[in-house]
């Protein structure tokens, strides 16, 4: 394959058509989106932190163009545009870097990241030679701040994706436009492991050049239906193309893209998997943590060996001298997105919140860190009788990926919107080469809702776990030994069963049974002690299904733990950082048990430390209102999805309007607006400071990145929702709708302190 030097003091990053590779070992990384420009610099340290906590290997971000060159010629990469100094954020805390430089970015970005200057005089996106030259000296400028720092230079960059979502073709435009933008960024000395495109939507591209990265989402903000989509293909598993449906792609195209016939020759990778779903103007869906987290299930299912996602963490569009950014059908996008917000419904918020998806996912992430090598080997095979499409909600969705000796088996019984059929006495069997195992020993009911995948012949340091109704999540090592943890999957007990030659005893009650030795335990903290036939000993703990969502493994003083708690978490050398919203007692749990003190008296009891920090309750903010609302236009239709479009600026003449003032205390802290309209803004004097488009959800700010602006009074406008409005709401927001006329009502404005309770560890 064409890709670049993979060597560097950090390692050797390689590539097979099966899986990456790291100094020659499988790897199958997790990758999540942030985008610097669209956070503080201020906060990125920490935000890294924290997307590093959540399980993320490989940072990517797009470089959007006209958000570093906000005048003709002048690239700026000061403040929150210092990529330099992004990149060695990520590699001071060991975070791989992937750079995505366009120069087409999409990214619901105006023209798609490209400068208004050269969409207007040149041929955007093709080998047009006025084009290329404006490419050209914007990436000598991106080469410039990383300069040093790619993968050969001991850098954390380990790969670039050219272009993004190119299906065009005809003179100057195709294949040879990408082999075009390729051959510039090597020249230009961007010469990195790996190399990549988007492999959706008809995508076209060198073959043998480039890698294709896949993607899908669980639902279509982009789509023109105002009615909740059919069961989306990203549910099912995967056995003939890795190519998912519509991903909203600007331009489209009827050939057959070039990723379906490379399916050979190129690893199956993800970029765009979407950890949550933006909010746009036209269609609003909210989703939940298991729609995401199933859809990740099937993908890991099918085959996928980069685990990649879009977003991973939100982020909030910068102003260009006073002149918004955002994708809008008025200046010949697709979407109308709104002009600052961009939270994406991700597992890290727009301003840093961790969302509940979070502990839907990091189970595995962990679960790929610790086994990920394993599985990397293993390719996706079909069940004898398979879903009859997308729409069959009766048949059961699984997968085994083997290599033949050992493997593991997904399921999944999850559709967004959907009422799936419950499984009742469902046994598996999955063929080996040696032998056909049947599982579990009896028959378990698998509820509709329910999304996971077990191990089958997993060897766990000596000890051959034939099988187990619970999914491995991590391994531990301490003094006495490693620990293996497992999450349960199922209401009550699982089922372990050992392979009888490698296993003599357990310290919990089994059976043995056709060569085997089997327990049925109840979930629990506390490990089981795993006696080998040559007498060492293996500890294994099965969490329950709650546990695995409140956890959280990574280094303190210079050991891998695990950690359990609902706070959010993040790990900074020999600090673990909790934080939780409004709540004051805080708990934690630390496995290997570590030697923490905090500033805050601590109680320990077992296992468990706690804590009360004490201040500020939540409390709601007096509202004035200064404006009543008027009567909203007409939604427009048209722009080039011929659907409804975002209102035009002189249309906010009809928001209602009120005042609040935020105290200057307030900064370590949420700013909760409960509010029914169609768009809502808020302001800080002429300064818009964040927008909303309202989907039934409470809004929730930030107030940090706003701390000098607290003490003044704020305003809140609210652009009325007209009942008649041709977008889509999901069935929980559009009850608060009323049947006729409009709607513009603020409910509540809340303050929410965040408090923190940082663990020292010695």
């Amino acid at each position: 394959m064409g890709m670049g030097m993979g060597r560097g003091p950090g390692g050797t990053i390689g590539v097979n058509n099966l899986y990456l590779t790291r100094d020659g070992r499988p790897f199958v990384p997790v990758m999540g989106e942030f985008h610097f420009t669209r956070t503080p610099a201020a906060e990125w340290e920490e935000e890294l932190l924290k997307i590093k906590a959540a399980g993320v290997t490989i940072v990517s971000t797009y470089a959007i163009w006209n958000q570093l060159e906000l005048a003709p010629g002048r690239l700026d990469f000061t403040g929150n545009r210092d990529l330099r100094h992004f990149a060695e954020l990520c590699a001071r805390h060991g975070l791989m870097l992937f750079l995505r430089p366009g120069p087409w970015a999409h990214a619901e970005a105006r023209f798609g990241g490209i400068p208004d200057w050269v969409v207007a005089r040149t041929r955007p996106r093709s080998d047009d030679p006025a084009y290329l030259a404006e490419v050209e000296r914007f990436w000598r400028g991106l080469y410039g701040q990383v300069q040093g720092l790619l993968w050969k230079d001991g850098g954390p960059i380990v790969g670039v994706q050219i272009e993004n979502e190119y299906n065009l073709t005809g003179e100057g435009r195709g294949r040879q436009h990408i082999a075009t933008l390729k051959a510039l960024a090597r020249r230009i000395g961007f010469d990195v492991p790996l190399y990549t495109v988007t492999g959706w939507d008809h995508t076209v591209y060198p073959r043998g050049e480039v890698l294709p990265v896949m993607g899908g989402y669980v639902d279509e903000p982009w789509s023109a239906k105002t009615v909740p989509l059919p069961p989306k293909e990203n549910y099912v598993f995967r056995f003939a193309s890795r190519v998912s449906g519509d991903l909203g792609a600007q331009t489209q195209s009827r050939a057959r893209g070039d990723a379906e016939d490379d399916t050979a020759d190129t690893p199956f990778l993800g970029a765009e998997y979407g950890g949550g779903v933006p909010v746009m103007y036209r269609r609003r869906p909210i989703v939940s943590p298991i729609d995401i987290a199933a859809a990740v299930n099937t993908q890991l299912g099918s085959g996928v060996n980069l685990l990649g996602y879009y977003m991973f963490h939100g982020g909030a569009n910068p102003l260009a001298n006073g002149r918004t950014l955002e994708e809008t059908q008025d200046s010949g996008g697709y979407n109308d997105v709104p002009a600052i917000g961009y939270d994406f419904q991700a597992p890290l918020g727009q301003y840093g919140e961790v969302n509940p998806v979070s502990g839907a996912l990091r189970p595995f992430h962990y679960f790929l860190a610790a086994y990920g090598d394993r599985l990397a080997t293993m390719t996706a095979r079909a069940p004898a009788v398979q879903p009859g499409g997308n729409g069959d909600l009766a048949t059961l969705r699984w997968s085994v990926r083997s290599d033949g000796q050992r493997g593991f088996l997904f399921v999944n019984n999850h559709v967004r919107q959907q009422a799936m059929a419950t499984q009742a006495n469902v046994r598996f069997q999955v063929k080996l080469a040696g032998e056909t195992v049947t599982l579990p020993s009896r028959g378990v009911t698998v509820p509709g809702g329910a999304s996971f995948f077990w191990p089958v012949e997993m060897d766990l340091d000596g000890a051959r776990l034939a099988w187990a109704t619970a999914q491995p999540l991590t391994r531990l090592e301490e003094a006495g030994g490693p620990i293996h943890v497992l999450a349960a999957t199922l209401p009550g007990k699982v089922e372990l069963a050992f392979a009888g030659d490698t296993v003599s005893r357990l310290s919990v009650p089994s059976r043995r049974e056709g060569g085997r030795v089997i327990a049925e335990v109840l979930p629990s903290r506390r490990a089981i002690r795993v006696t080998l036939a040559n007498g060492r000993t293996v500890r294994l703990a099965v969490l329950a299904a709650a546990d695995a969502r409140r956890a959280w493994v990574g280094d303190l003083a210079g050991r891998r733990r695990l950690v359990l708690t609902a706070a959010e978490a993040f790990f900074d050398r020999d600090r673990l950082v909790l934080r939780q919203r409004g709540a004051e007692r805080f708990e934690v749990a630390i496995f290997p048990a570590a030697d923490v003190s905090a500033s805050t008296p601590l109680s320990h009891g077992g296992d468990i430390y706690r804590a009360t920090v004490r201040g500020t309750a939540a409390a709601a903010l007096p509202v004035r209102q200064v404006r009543a609302a008027g009567e909203a236009p007409p939604v427009r239709i048209g722009g080039p999805a011929r659907a409804a479009m975002q209102p035009l600026p002189e249309a906010h003449r009809a928001a209602a309007a009120w005042t609040f003032t935020v105290p200057r205390t307030a900064a370590a802290g949420f700013l909760e607006i409960d509010y029914r309209g169609d768009i809502g803004r808020l302001f800080d004097g002429a300064d818009m400071l964040d927008d909303a488009f309202w989907d039934g959800r409470v809004w929730r700010v930030g107030l940090k990145r706003f701390a000098d602006r607290l003490g003044r009074p704020w305003t809140l406008s609210v652009l009325p929702l007209r009942s008649d409005a041709p977008i889509y709401l999901d069935e929980s927001a559009r009850r608060q709708v009323p049947a006729s006329g409009q709607i513009a009502e603020l409910r509540s404005v809340r303050l929410v302190p965040e408090r923190e309770l940082v663990l020292t560890a010695r």
